[in-house]
């Protein structure tokens, strides 16, 4: 008994970051059940076989317990059961429609909640890669905003879903800029600093539409969003300053027939006042912010300074609700914009707030959802279906059974870290409890670590100089009277 303590005690140790998983989390696989029952009713083309559905929820599983998207640490986990190799292939050669399924997941939840409205966000954000990568899709220079230097990374521009039940992604795409438009731009910058008249500069080249913004993705992924979910009213549109063109306040205000779009605004962005145009910093300066009591998404109110005004923004070619916030412990002010005038100043201001929610999902989705660790599949298929791996794991977590409960009885959700730790510990009793469902025996205990001793070899260090010849460091005799005297 006491040899069996010790064997399993130094399987502990061994697996405190990644644990054992011979059989997919029971709450993943009653997840994708469902899903395919309701791609079973819709369309029986897209429906998952026997194998598609143990693959994904076995990758769902070592994608929560591993934090990454990693076939070889998938193989680790099982300790051999699932290989690596045939893990790979199934990715790379199954005809799993993953867009399909990220479709059919959010309808799952949106259905399962009974979920009818809610505020969508836009946003995007960087993941850093490697400089010498050639294969990754959409890789470009970013900006680094940590050292103000750059780096070679992905851009991905967001739809998120805020609403009184849950907050979830529901669609994404990749970013990259026109290498030409870019070109000019930087030639651009470069001549007027040098004060050189807009006449004598190159003209801007028309764009390509293989490289479409920032403003048109987004566009593109409210319109998707508006197809397929008819029946979800949608109170705003939120988005940050980026965002804040004319061609995105009006264009996703018009594909919701009228919906709320807020964006922040520039400081020095002009209005009209008193028919001469001056900056909307300069404007609130001649009107002093109120403070007002706000509620911050539904919990405690707080002071902050407000002011407002409906004025004409000449670069929208419309009138605006123009609003500047300040909060107590900030020097300036930041501005927002909303298309809609008839809104009070007080719910847009709250309303606004949602907008954060947006940065707390890429917290947990950077931290414990594993897109962007040890995610190197190449090409567009690699970067989508990978990425929609990782978000249907963010799903699946609402329908974990202590999630689950929470939400239903309409308590607050618990977050992704706390619920990762525990599922990582119920991972582990999963295993223990399969592996002594029969009587176990030094021979069962020997092939165990016959898998573990194939599974993770030991890799040589560089590290230490066993091994290795020690190089001969000492004065050279023939050399003696270079040396300085000691006195």
């Amino acid at each position: 008994m006491l040899k069996k303590l010790n064997f399993w005690h130094k399987l502990l140790t061994k697996f405190t970051i990644e644990m054992l998983l011979e059989r997919p989390l029971p709450f993943i696989e009653n997840y994708l059940e469902c899903i395919n029952q309701e791609l079973m009713k819709k369309n029986p083309n897209y429906v998952l076989s026997k194998k598609q559905k143990l693959w994904l929820s076995f990758c769902l599983s070592g994608v929560l317990l591993t934090n990454s998207i990693c076939w070889k640490r998938f193989e680790r986990i099982s300790l051999g059961k699932f290989r690596f190799s045939a893990l790979s292939w199934m990715f790379r050669n199954s005809k799993i429609s993953f867009d399909h399924l990220l479709k059919q997941s959010t309808c799952n939840i949106l259905k399962h909640y009974g979920i009818k409205e809610g505020v969508l966000c836009i946003d995007d954000v960087d993941r850093a890669r490697s400089k010498s990568t050639k294969k990754i899709y959409k890789v470009h220079k970013l900006k680094d905003k940590l050292t103000g230097g750059f780096l070679d990374g992905q851009c991905i521009v967001f739809l998120f879903l805020v609403t009184p039940v849950a907050s979830f992604p529901v669609g994404f795409e990749f970013y990259h800029p026109d290498p030409l438009w870019k070109a000019w731009k930087k030639k651009d910058d470069r001549l007027k600093k040098k004060k050189i008249p807009k006449k004598k500069r190159p003209k801007e080249p028309q764009r390509n539409p293989a490289y479409p913004t920032k403003v048109q993705l987004a566009l593109e992924l409210l319109n998707i969003f508006h197809k397929k979910h008819p029946g979800i009213e949608i109170k705003a549109i939120l988005a940050d300053g980026l965002y804040g063109h004319a061609e995105f306040v009006d264009g996703s205000s018009l594909i919701f027939g009228g919906t709320q779009t807020i964006t922040k605004m520039k400081y020095n962005q002009n209005v009209r006042f008193k028919s001469s145009l001056i900056s909307v910093q300069k404007f609130f300066e001649s009107y002093p912010l109120i403070p007002q009591k706000v509620s911050v998404r539904g919990k405690e109110d707080i002071e902050i300074f407000i002011s407002s005004a409906r004025l004409y923004v000449p670069s929208h070619n419309a009138k605006r609700f123009v609003i500047a916030i300040q909060y107590p412990d900030e020097k300036k002010p930041r501005y927002l914009l909303a298309s809609d005038l008839s809104w009070r100043t007080l719910d847009i201001v709250q309303a606004y707030f949602f907008r954060w929610l947006i940065e707390v999902f890429f917290e947990d989705w950077k931290g414990h959802e594993g897109w962007g660790k040890l995610t190197k599949h190449t090409g567009k298929d690699g970067s989508r279906s990978s990425l929609i791996l990782s978000l249907l794991l963010d799903h699946a977590l609402f329908f974990h059974h202590h999630q689950k409960a929470r939400l239903e009885n309409k308590l607050p959700a618990w977050s992704v870290g706390s619920l990762s730790q525990r599922i990582h510990t119920e991972a582990l009793v999963q295993f223990v409890q399969d592996f002594c469902k029969d009587e176990i025996s030094e021979q069962k205990l020997d092939e165990l670590k016959e898998r573990i001793d194939n599974i993770i070899p030991f890799n040589p260090s560089t590290k230490h100089m066993s091994s290795r010849i020690f190089p001969q460091m000492m004065p050279a005799p023939s050399l003696e009277h270079f040396r300085k005297k000691v006195a």
